[in-house]
């Protein structure tokens, strides 16, 4: 789940399928077993919908080509599609294409396990980039990629994925915008408006049909499609911050479907949070995070002398906020430009030193170092299309998942409550969000993620002081998928665990992945390294 994003027109949707074989359709409607909860729901239609597009691409399969030039994969990583409906109440209607790749593993055939399917979060974010984790060695992935293709993809509206938008690309990346911490009520109405306005270009862009189907049940059902289109019985899965919340409903929509799962900095998935309350959650714990990272600068201050306590760089930070509101820095860095910039300090443990480093040449004078980092690159097309389609996809499914509170004297009460003892994020979180607000398509009910019948052992792994997915989502999580076992990791805040290097988590992954087995009982592993200057 992220925070506040740095900063095409969809597609033509496919014709329909083709009806495929009485007895794959047989199969399909045979397959799913919808609960009294479902029904009541109106979800039984979904299941049965997800059902037959997945037999359906079992039969097809996936016609695996060399990767579009601009793509940027190298051989011998392969691109393919995989076709589903908008609407799985109808999955002989619209159809779209979604971009997907894979990597072979690099063992012996005796070795393969089968595939192993990622997603990195958001929502909108783009899961292309993991078999590149082969093709660049990297360390951590060794012993899983000799067992495991690795597969990534564009959920649906992202990227190469029917992508959806909701303002042109220029506009929503040039700079500076307002600052979004509102010195008075004229300030508060401009901010509304605009995400009025942002609301309203959503519907315009992307369309009604589309937008309303931009969910994340939909999107659990496209990747039990992905699954049959790999010819896969059943899912091998990791999930990184949105991608475990994406997890954790397709473990309750398809628990008989799951071989293994690890779902990495989690998102609590309560009905209740979805998701007012956890941009609300989120306010609290960047705060606290961003203290850790000012109490790291300060002790070495030696090398970025920004000030010897916490209270002095910050002091600092005020300072520079204040400047950039008062004029621009370079013309374009103003105070809403300097939080995309800053806030991944609190986001990974690999920013700190690189910020600190930035921050630290603009206070002995450097400006233009600021500029570089935290200004919009306005002639980067396509880079400028990515973001706008990353933040449009977001809004989309988090707006559309679930109700959100429609009382603006709601959002400026909790947010201002907020804002007096967490003030890093909370307003500029809160525009983010607000065009849910007013969000144009029907909002639904997000689904209650619980242990369903076959549901094996669910891994999770989870920093205690992670801002973007706050601790008290893996022990939802945990109460909820029972069996699951917990690996903590203590004292650390970084985003996204099994991508850094703990000897601790990452043999537990592997054993895990490799094997199965898990500990017989939670774990809690010290910290990662701490960053060095």
């Amino acid at each position: 789940m992220r925070g506040i994003r740095p900063t095409r027109r969809l597609t033509a949707l496919g014709s329909a399928g083709a009806l495929v074989t009485a007895t794959l359709i047989a199969g399909a409607v045979a397959a799913p077993s919808a609960t009294a909860e479902t029904r009541h729901n109106g979800q039984d239609r979904e299941a049965i919908g997800a059902a037959i597009a997945a037999a359906r691409a079992a039969h097809a399969g996936i016609d695996w080509q060399d990767c579009p030039a601009d793509w940027g994969f190298e051989k011998p990583i392969q691109c393919g599609w995989v076709t589903v409906p908008v609407d799985y109440a109808h999955p002989f209607g619209k159809q779209i294409k979604l971009a997907v790749d894979r990597i072979g593993n690099t063992g012996t055939k005796e070795e393969r396990q089968g595939a192993l399917v990622y997603n990195p979060g958001g929502p909108g974010g783009s899961g292309l980039r993991f078999p590149r984790r082969v093709t660049t060695k990297s360390a951590l992935w060794t012993n899983v990629s000799k067992a495991y293709d690795f597969v990534g993809f564009d959920p649906r509206g992202v990227g190469h994925s029917a992508p959806i938008s909701c303002e042109d690309p220029q506009e929503f990346v040039k700079a500076p915008k307002a600052d979004p911490v509102p010195d008075t009520n004229a300030d508060k109405q401009a901010q509304r408006k605009l995400a009025r306005q942002y609301a309203e270009g959503c519907l315009e862009r992307s369309g009604r049909t589309v937008l309303q189907q931009m969910t994340t049940a939909n999107t659990a059902r496209d990747l039990d499609v992905i699954r049959a289109a790999l010819g896969e019985k059943k899912l091998n899965y990791l999930g990184v911050s949105y991608g475990t919340y994406l997890g954790a409903v397709y473990g309750t929509l398809f628990p008989g479907h799951v071989r293994r799962m690890i779902v990495d900095s989690v998102v609590n998935p309560a009905q209740s949070n979805i998701w007012y309350e956890a941009n609300l959650g989120q306010d609290v714990a960047f705060e606290g995070r961003w203290k850790d990272w000012e109490d790291w600068v300060a002790k070495n201050d030696a090398t970025y002398h920004l000030g010897t306590t916490r209270d002095a760089v910050q002091a600092k930070w005020l300072q520079l906020r204040a400047t950039a509101k008062k004029s621009p820095i370079g013309g374009v860095v103003g105070p809403a430009e300097l939080i995309s910039f800053f806030q991944s300090a609190p986001y990974y443990d690999s920013s700190w030193a690189p910020t600190a480093s930035v921050f630290s040449k603009y206070v002995a004078g450097d400006t233009q170092a600021l500029v570089d980092a935290a200004a919009p690159d306005m002639s980067n097309t396509a880079g400028n299309i990515t973001a706008e389609n990353g933040n449009a996809v977001y809004t989309a499914v988090e707006c559309t998942d679930a109700k959100w509170p429609t009382s603006w004297s709601k959002w400026n009460r909790d947010n201002t409550r907020l804002n007096k003892d967490y003030p890093f994020m909370t307003w500029a979180n809160a525009w983010m969000n607000l065009p849910c607000a007013t969000w144009p398509v029907q909002q639904q009910t997000p689904v209650n993620v619980k242990t369903g019948k076959g549901l094996p052992t669910v891994m999770i792994v989870q920093s205690t002081r992670d801002a973007a997915t706050p601790f008290e989502g893996a022990v939802e999580l945990h109460k909820r998928f029972k069996g699951s076992r917990l690996i903590i990791e203590n004292g650390a805040g970084s985003h996204g665990v099994t991508g850094l290097v703990n000897p601790c988590i990452n043999s537990r992954v592997d054993t895990y992945l490799l094997t199965g087995r898990t500990d017989s009982a939670d774990v809690t592993c010290t910290p990662h390294a701490t960053p060095t200057p």
